[in-house]
């Protein structure tokens, strides 16, 4: 009964455990059924999630993923010429590409196991990385590993952004299976090591790649980094700018402990992934990194401020223009369109901060640099300037210091390549480019460029043509103009030469007078004149450089380079070509010779030029060179001495200097023994010595201008220009010069006539016809005719100042000594030690005196000297017995009545011989005199 009983209680209890069994295991079917059910609907959800967050997304195509993540700015590089690095383009962003081969391996061993230890398993994305990111998102988890890639990270910031969002997400895990199915893993390795930030280098400026940041922190190339700098880059790009050990201005933080630490997790995980071992592990945690920290370097602007924002400015007009090229546009759309113009520079600008161009230069690196430091020494500049002026932000009166300011340009002439230049003298004070952006008046270099060249190849004037230099009173639509030569004087009749080598203003103003209907200021647009107005193209004082708003440095010295490239203008130019990053020529300069003036013509303006060095207001210059060339070169003032200018050319260079104040005023006359010419002649030739010892050949070359076809040599009268007659060959007014052959002169001077003259404190006048022979000088006499022919008929008062550089000539004006129509009142003699005095006859027309002599009282007197006026006044008695008086005479012939007689005793007679000439009598004896 019992062992039933127990048989029974076993059966209740196993029926129950089936039952409980049947029951967990039905439970456990249903809810595995649930769970898959909601694994499956969990996984719908999110799959059908995931394709509407990425439903409207362009699925770009292999080409375009490749542009894409290439795409990364690159900072641009700027070369002096010859190749010769300068440094890189100003930018927020410093990066420079590199290629992964020339990574060190400690690198990408750092990089892998920091950022992405599965990088060579995984498709793009890892999963279970995803699902914990997400997990820490949903949690709010204080620790967050992060879930990307390096191909996402990639993905991120090449294609999409930086956005946070659930869509970006999706988009970026989408990218980077598909970027991962396109590209193998060492491209991606090399683009995300090229576009990752790393924080700043050591002088501050951002940079990003990882090339940048070993020449930035460490002062090496990425292919030289050790283990310790390896890991120390490696643990910045997590937070660059937490981890970088500079700060904005280039100085090494004062705590970089995180940095520090963040290079020893680094390498922990290094060790950890295998790459490394104990003993390389324990040795980089033991190196000091800090000593190998990179010095702060100046950046390119900081050293060459003026030439870097001279490259700028020049590159960024090149490339809008090559831009609006690519999209159709012409260069005229973008002149007439300024909206368009603008943006088409500001996709320029944004193109050479980000694409990685080379810029090759025309400047030469080490006569830039000597030109630079021959300014920074310079010693004459003058005085500088103290001016009151209220300070905007304060409110306070302050003081100003404006000093002497320069500006100069080195260009060779076959070429137009803008060798070297100076662009101020501090641009911490003043940014203006004095070489380049300055518009000042060019005073009398204008010259040769407005008035002598255009003229010449006008035909109306060549170097020999005579230019009356006399007070000119020129008709204008307002008051009269009256220009003054700089010596305060005038000069006569000069030849074109003189006129231009002693920079004659007045000659100037009459040659442009002759041609200023003619526009010669054509000639100026055709040599790159940009800033010229309406109203310059009649103003007379436009001759001596007087322009409405100026003319640069480089334009000036541009257009002088015309007459090195014997009348071919070709424009200067800075910017050599401009190649992509990927070696492609973006752009070369392409010079386009303008012809503006024939050889003969250029050549002849350099020939008077070149007297302008020799003995003109430049003959101090070759005593500062320290070499010689064939210079032709004028020297230029503005108004009120408020600029100086030199501009010279050879045949190989073309050099201008110009010195002033910022703010227009007159330069000290003198400064410490220099006159500013001279000071400015003294700056020309230091800089040009500088540069001729570092490039002889190009500054100094051996061969000088040779003259073309076409020019003669001829003979000419210095008082016309015109071909030489007898008279003016016996006048000995027969000068020669140089001529293009189709502007000799054809006619004969007619203007020289023979004729008799006197003399008259000092001066000439023609003699009349009652005029006694004895006191007439044969010689040649001007027509006035002539003064028709030079347009000066109402100019001229006093004839003879038409020839003072012939004052010892016998020439002389066809006018007449006013005669005033009476005899001459008598003088009065005296007697002193053997010899007889009186004093010039008060009256204007009295031309020379007459000695008489009788030997007794009752005896003829008769005449034994003449003494023509402007010869001593005396008379040497030869008798000490006789008695003696002198009249005076006048041009007309009339003769005074007799002085008062001197008498003198003889002891031994010898009676004086009468006169044959009119020379004054000086014969010695010992005499007593009485008088009455």
């Amino acid at each position: 009964m019992t062992d039933q009983t127990n048989n029974l209680s076993l059966q209740k209890t196993l029926r129950k455990l089936r039952i409980t069994y049947d029951v967990l295991w039905n439970l456990f079917l249903i809810f595995t059924m649930i769970l898959i059910c909601g694994l499956f609907f969990g996984f719908g959800v999110g799959a059908g999630y995931f394709a509407s967050l990425v439903k409207d997304m362009h699925i770009p195509s292999y080409e375009e993923m490749k542009k894409d993540i290439y795409n990364y700015e690159e900072t641009t590089h700027i070369y002096f010429a010859n190749n010769v690095y300068l440094g890189k383009f100003r930018s927020d962003l410093e990066r420079e590409e590199i290629k992964l081969d020339q990574v060190s391996p400690y690198v990408i061993k750092a990089i892998i196991a920091t950022e992405d230890e599965y990088f060579y398993e995984h498709n793009g994305v890892v999963p279970k990385a995803v699902i914990r990111a997400l997990f820490q998102e949903a949690t709010n988890s204080s620790l967050r590993t992060g879930g990307s890639t390096l191909t996402q990270q990639l993905v991120k910031n090449q294609i999409l952004t930086n956005e946070v969002s659930f869509e970006r997400k999706a988009k970026e895990m989408l990218l980077a299976l598909r970027l991962e199915k396109f590209f193998k893993k060492n491209e991606i390795l090399e683009a995300y090591l090229n576009i990752v930030p790393f924080g700043r280098n050591s002088s501050g400026r951002q940079i990003a790649g990882i090339q940048s940041a070993a020449k930035g922190v460490f002062g090496v190339d990425a292919k030289d980094l050790n283990l310790a700098q390896a890991a120390f880059l490696a643990g910045l790009p997590q937070s660059p700018f937490r981890y970088t050990p500079f700060t904005s201005s280039g100085e090494m933080k004062k705590d970089i402990t995180p940095s520090l630490n963040r290079m020893k997790i680094v390498l922990k995980r290094m060790k950890q992934a295998g790459y490394i071992t104990e003993k390389e592990y324990k040795k980089a945690l033991q190196y000091n990194i800090v000593q190998d920290f990179a010095s702060p370097k100046p950046s390119p602007i900081e050293k060459y401020p003026w030439l870097i924002m001279e490259i700028e400015n020049r590159a960024k007009e090149i490339l809008a223009d090559v831009l609006a090229k690519k999209d159709g546009y012409e260069k005229k759309d973008l002149t007439l369109n300024k909206a368009l113009y603008k943006e088409y520079l500001a996709k320029a600008e944004k193109n050479l901060r980000q694409n990685g161009y080379k810029i090759h230069t025309t400047i030469d690196k080490d006569i830039y640099d000597r030109m630079q430091q021959v300014v920074r020494d310079y010693q004459y500049f003058g005085s500088n300037v103290i001016t009151k002026e209220k300070d905007e932000k304060t409110g306070k009166i302050v003081d100003k210091v404006e000093p002497v300011e320069v500006g100069a340009m080195l260009i060779e002439n076959k070429t137009g390549k803008i060798i070297s230049f100076v662009g101020g003298r501090d641009y911490q004070r003043q940014q203006l480019n004095h070489a380049t952006q300055a518009y000042r008046s060019n005073g009398s270099t204008m010259k040769p460029l407005l008035v002598y060249a255009p003229a010449m190849e006008m035909g109306v004037v060549q170097p020999g043509s005579v230019i009356p230099d006399i007070q000119l009173y020129a008709k204008t639509s307002g008051r009269p103009y009256s220009p003054k030569n700089a010596d305060g004087k005038t000069h006569g009749l000069v030849s074109a030469r003189r006129a231009l080598q002693y920079s004659y203003n007045i000659p100037a103003v009459r040659t442009y007078m002759k041609i200023v209907n003619q526009r010669p200021i054509t000639y100026l647009e055709k040599m790159g004149f940009t800033s010229l107005t309406k109203a310059d193209a009649t103003n007379l004082s436009m001759a001596l450089g007087a322009l409405t708003k100026g003319v640069t440095v480089e334009e000036n010295v541009n257009a002088y380079a015309t007459f090195g490239n014997y009348g071919k203008f070709i424009d200067a130019y800075l910017i050599e070509k401009i190649i992509s990053k990927d070696g492609e020529i973006i752009y070369q300069h392409e010079s386009q010779p303008i012809d503006v003036f024939s050889p003969q013509t250029s050549y002849l303006t350099i020939d008077m030029m070149r007297d302008v060095i020799r003995q003109g207001t430049a003959a101090a210059l070759p005593g500062y060179l320290k070499f010689s060339a064939d210079w032709a070169g004028k020297t230029g003032t503005g108004q009120d001495n408020k600029d100086a200018w030199f501009v010279a050319t050879n045949p190989n260079v073309t050099f201008g200097v110009w010195m002033g104040y910022d703010t227009p005023k007159p330069l000290e006359k003198k400064y410490k023994g220099l006159t500013y010419s001279r000071r400015n002649l003294l700056l020309w030739a230091s800089l040009m010595n500088a540069a001729y010892d570092v490039n002889p050949e190009l500054i100094a070359p051996k061969t000088r201008f040779n003259m073309p076809g076409g020019i003669v040599r001829r003979s000419y009268c210095a008082i016309s220009g015109l071909l030489p007659s007898d008279l003016c060959t016996k006048a000995g007014l027969v000068q020669s010069d140089l001529y293009n052959a189709k502007f000799v002169p054809k006619k004969v001077d007619n203007y020289l006539v023979s004729g008799a003259f006197v003399e008259k404190d000092g001066k000439k006048y023609a003699a009349l016809e009652s005029t006694p022979r004895e006191f007439v000088t044969e010689g040649v006499m001007i027509a006035k005719q002539l003064l028709e022919e030079l347009g000066i008929k109402n100019q001229v008062n006093d004839l003879s100042t038409l020839l003072p550089q012939w004052e010892n000539k016998h020439v002389l004006f066809s006018s007449h000594l006013e005669e005033n129509g009476k005899s001459p009142d008598a003088i009065t003699v005296q007697l002193s030690q053997q010899t007889l005095t009186w004093n010039s006859h008060h009256e204007q027309d009295v031309i020379g005196y007459r000695v008489y002599y009788a030997e007794k009282e009752g005896a003829p007197f008769q005449v034994v000297a003449t003494i023509k006026s402007g010869s001593p006044l005396s008379f040497h008695i030869q008798t000490l017995t006789g008695m003696y008086y002198v009249t005076a005479v006048d041009i007309a012939g009339q003769e005074s009545a007799p002085s008062n007689i001197i008498k003198t005793e003889q002891t031994k007679s010898n009676p004086p011989t009468p006169p044959e000439t009119t020379a004054t009598e000086t014969n010695e004896t010992e005499t007593t005199s009485s008088s009455e």
